[in-house]
């Protein structure tokens, strides 16, 4: 420990950085891996079984392990201002672009950050002239790690939330919209779709073009809603 001391001081004095800090490293190597297996967890096992989104689960883990590394190696008020003004800037890029980021995938991301901004900044600190420590415990730490990942549980669970899910069709004869038709009409979109429907919404109406805008409500607890079902017409990507 004197030489590592010694060589801190040396290189401090001479490039402003020191060789190595034990208590720091080993503080940054705990919550690092706190981090990376909450994280990893939520994204894999919570999200992704019901997007099948590959690529955002691969940009939920590097963003959250990128945060947690930029937050944790900050020092001062300004630089903790200066990353929040980032985060901000993040999500104004994301939404801005011209495919919006579908609305699950977008509150996965802003968790998965809030949490690695609270393990990275959650760590206790030394008062030599008091001789006492303070700040964040490994205990709380694990507590809410904890928390976010039984809040994913509870909300991803068809058990505990209801696994009635919607989508937005054009129906194609106004003849079955009449209200004492609706048995008829819910019979004719349960065999056009295959889908166990549970009620309707009947939205815009067109006689010109014998059609209408319906929701439909089903229950499928696999069925979340996925990304391409915000399209209302044929993306230019396709």
């Amino acid at each position: 420990m004197e030489v590592i001391r010694e060589l801190n001081y040396e290189l401090g004095n001479l490039l402003g950085v020191t060789l190595f800090d034990p208590q720091h490293f080993i503080s940054l190597l705990i919550r690092f891996t706190i981090n990376l297996v909450v994280v990893s967890v939520i994204a894999r096992y919570f999200y992704y079984p019901h997007s099948r989104r590959r690529d955002y689960m691969f940009i939920f883990i590097l963003m959250a392990m990128s945060i947690f590394l930029l937050v944790s190696l900050m020092e001062g008020g300004g630089m903790e201002l200066g990353a929040a003004m980032g985060l901000f800037a993040i999500f104004g890029i994301m939404r801005f672009r011209t495919e919006a980021v579908p609305i699950r995938e977008m509150t996965y991301l802003f968790m998965l950050i809030a949490l690695s901004v609270v393990n990275a900044v959650a760590h206790g600190d030394y008062h030599p002239k008091a001789d006492y420590w303070d700040g964040v415990g490994i205990v709380t730490i694990l507590f809410v790690n904890l928390t976010f990942i039984i809040m994913c549980w509870i909300f991803e669970s068809s058990k505990v939330m209801s696994s009635e899910c919607s989508k937005i069709i054009l129906y194609d004869n106004v003849n079955l919209i009449a209200p004492d038709k609706r048995e008829e009409l819910i019979a004719d979109l349960k065999k056009r779709t295959g889908l166990k429907i549970t009620r309707i919404e009947i939205g815009l109406l067109d006689y010109l073009k014998d059609s209408a805008m319906i929701r439909i409500y089903y229950d499928d607890p696999n069925d979340v809603g996925n990304s391409i079902a915000r399209y209302g017409r044929m993306p230019k990507e396709m």
